[in-house]
């Protein structure tokens, strides 16, 4: 059990390589990923979202209750500035709609499932950022299909009853059954044991999503365009910069504006991904925008954890040095 725990916590680190590792694979060998489609991958998410239930607790909507205006200010931020930006980048670049729907569906969706961890590197605050997951989360499936119908119905038919459904099913039903599992045996050894692996079993879920589209698009997922990765990548910067400003001007502390910064970037593309696959399967490139997505944000937020942890070590170096000269 505790080589299982180690390995856990490993893949948990490296979630990164894992899920580019898992494209590559996907590509060359796209049979080992070709049932991940469809109902198979809203299982899979369904698994990764009984995860994340695993590990909240009645401390997680005590902190909903207790800090309304973060956690009001950061849901009204996660479900304005990455959905418009998403629809804003879509034009600026003019893209095909099959793309733009997939951009857009990125944008509708509740923080990434890893942002907690991310928080936690870049020294944020990491109750508001469970919050902030917890919150967004329990949003998604009004706000999600509320959001597509509105913002991209216009451009290919939006089936919101069915997002809706899915959402309830894939997400709200298995975090629900993880709390339950929580609350009432979440002191055992077993349980806590079974927790510490969870992780990596979210690694490797999202790496199969992400291998399943991959195989699904074959060469078109490496071969897309210069404008569909530039797209992503817009999209998911200026939603961490965005998200840092909304802190800045609503008067947060350092901690609460990294932690609003990468819950508003980070999106949870991987459900995004899922959706897309069962929902907008006859858009097939709509799964390959989410699907940039889901393997560009899980690189982009180590990349943003890791400058914000390094700022931290230049100005306690700075101070160290300040405190020294002095005495010199």
């Amino acid at each position: 059990m505790e080589a299982l725990k180690k390995f856990s916590r490993f893949l948990a680190s490296q979630a990164s390589p894992v899920v580019i590792a898992a494209a590559v694979l996907a590509y060359f060998v796209p049979e080992l990923f070709s049932w991940v489609r469809g109902g198979s991958s809203l299982i899979i998410i369904s698994l990764i979202m009984f995860s994340m239930g695993l590990t909240i607790t009645t401390e997680n909507f005590k902190i909903l209750l207790s800090r309304p205006l973060d956690i009001f200010i950061g849901a009204v931020a996660q479900y304005t500035i990455m959905p418009l930006l998403a629809w804003s980048i879509a034009k600026f670049f003019n893209l095909p709609n099959e793309i733009a729907v997939g951009l857009i569906l990125v944008g509708c969706c509740p923080g990434g499932v890893s942002s907690n961890i991310m928080s936690f590197l870049c020294h944020g605050d990491v109750p508001f950022s469970v919050g902030m997951t917890t919150a967004s989360t329990l949003l998604a499936p009004v706000m999600t299909p509320m959001l597509m119908l509105l913002l991209a119905g216009e451009r290919v038919d939006i089936p919101a009853a069915g997002m809706f459904l899915s959402i309830l099913e894939t997400v709200i039903v298995p975090i629900g059954l993880g709390f339950f599992l929580n609350r009432y045996f979440g002191r055992t050894k077993t349980f806590k044991d079974v927790q510490e692996i969870m992780p990596s079993i979210a690694v490797i879920g999202l790496a199969f999503i992400v291998g399943g589209v991959t195989a699904l698009q074959g060469a078109n997922f490496f071969a897309a365009s210069l404008v569909v990765f530039l797209a992503v990548f817009a999209h998911n910067g200026l939603g961490y910069a965005l998200g840092y400003l909304v802190g800045r001007f609503t008067g947060m502390n350092i901690a609460k504006r990294r932690t609003i910064s990468i819950e508003v970037g980070m999106q949870n593309a991987g459900l995004a991904t899922g959706l897309s696959s069962v929902h907008l399967a006859a858009y097939p490139h709509a799964a390959l925008a989410c699907a940039v997505s889901c393997v560009w944000h899980s690189i982009s937020g180590t990349l943003i954890a890791g400058f914000f942890a390094k700022l931290d070590k230049r100005k306690a170096k700075k101070a160290a040095v300040s405190e020294l000269e002095p005495a010199a």
